[in-house]
């Protein structure tokens, strides 16, 4: 017999987890299936920052934010920020503390939708959970991006996307080349190099981008007041929508956080702008013989690619596997959502980064999973019976 809630949560990372508080918030029976921030733990390296400010906490009822984290161990934002990784994993296990949140540690293999509308995830022990509702908020696992263009020029068995190569102890002593110009690009350079690489190459088609502060500053008021105005972004004509994407943008991607400069302009880092790969080879000694488009030649060990996420839909194997691909309408491979992050399937809400076409691309952020669970959470106790469906 599978076991029947109301809500069932796929993902049991920020999205995820500010969800369920808010839907135990609500008193709303659900269930989260997933591994709590199994991707920020086994996906992201060690000695890694965060870009976020301690502002950008998972609380939808701004109660266990970082700030009283902080403050119950006599500290201050000054005193953590940057914020690494290790410690933003630590305020997230305690704020799944402070709101009681616990996880079915299992992975959803299928999710179908029967004749009456009612979802059966299919779990990976042969378990099943049935909900009158599903919110899918499984991150960017699924949406990393290697661009076939690229991968066309490399050997095979060579090279690995950033999120698969977290572990640096086995590059010492070898040579890298970093393909990506962004903050994963640098901080993978410098994190690369620090652990003992005797050289890393970072090389990238556009001009490096500047060791600046980013100014998230303006970001928070648009996406605290969707809340109350959720269709703002989806509303705004296509060229300021395409201006307030830019502005972002600019803001994550023409800059690097400054900590990184004094720490990959050091010898043994090179940076090779407006540069592209115009072919590799395997040299009979194992080597990677790389031509650049400016006319350098390297011989490296391993290749990484720095080339960030692209949403697709339909590479989100439970949804493939199980009947609802065929349902859901889709525009340019992210799911179409109505002004509560549901999509054409009734019941069905789908948030975290492919909800940025419809809310903008604040939400491949954690700044935004305070929004995203208030939405979902209105839509969800204002219907019927407190579900949608």
């Amino acid at each position: 017999m599978a076991r029947m809630v109301d809500l069932l949560i796929i993902g049991a990372g920020p999205f995820g987890l500010a969800l369920a508080a808010e839907a135990r918030a609500l008193g709303i029976d659900y269930v989260m299936v997933g591994r709590p921030m199994e991707f920020w733990e086994q996906n992201m390296p060690a000695g890694m920052y965060l870009r976020s400010a301690s502002d950008w906490h998972l609380d939808p009822r701004n109660d266990a934010t970082i700030e009283r984290y902080l403050a119950e161990r006599g500290l201050t934002p000054a005193d953590v920020e940057p914020l690494s990784l290790d410690f933003y994993l630590g305020y997230v296990r305690w704020f799944q503390a402070q709101k009681q949140l616990t996880a079915l540690p299992r992975y959803v293999d299928k999710l179908d939708i029967t004749d009456g509308g009612r979802f059966v995830a299919h779990l990976d022990d042969g378990s099943s959970v049935a909900a009158n509702a599903v919110a899918v908020a499984v991150g960017f696992k699924y949406f990393k991006h290697q661009p076939d263009d690229v991968v066309a020029l490399l050997p095979s068995g060579r090279y690995a996307h950033t999120c698969d190569l977290v572990d640096f102890a086995p590059l010492r002593g070898q040579r890298c080349l970093i393909l990506g110009g962004r903050q994963s690009a640098f901080e993978w350079a410098a994190l690369i190099h620090e652990a003992g690489a005797v050289a890393v190459h970072v090389v990238h088609r556009h001009p490096s981008p500047a060791f600046a502060a980013a100014d998230w500053s303006w970001v928070n008021g648009l996406v605290e007041n969707m809340v109350a105005d959720p269709g703002w972004f989806r509303r705004l004509p296509p060229a300021e929508q395409a201006a307030v994407s830019r502005r972002l943008w600019e803001e994550g991607r023409l800059k690097v956080e400054p900590w990184l400069e004094a720490r990959v302009r050091v010898p043994g880092v090179t940076i090779w702008p407006e540069t592209a790969v115009t072919h590799t080879a395997e040299a009979a000694n194992g080597d990677i013989l790389v031509d650049l488009s400016n006319g350098a030649a390297l011989a490296v060990d391993t290749i990484i690619l720095a080339t960030g996420y692209k949403v697709d839909i339909a590479r989100v194997p439970f949804l493939a596997q199980g009947n609802i691909l065929p349902r859901l309408a889709t525009r340019n491979g992210f799911p179409v959502l109505d002004e509560h992050f549901q999509t054409n399937v009734p019941g069905l809400f789908v948030t975290s980064m492919p909800a940025g076409q419809d809310f903008g691309p604040f939400f491949g952020f954690t700044i935004s999973v305070r929004t995203s669970a208030r939405l979902i959470g209105q839509a969800l106790a204002g219907a019927p019976d407190g579900v949608t469906g």
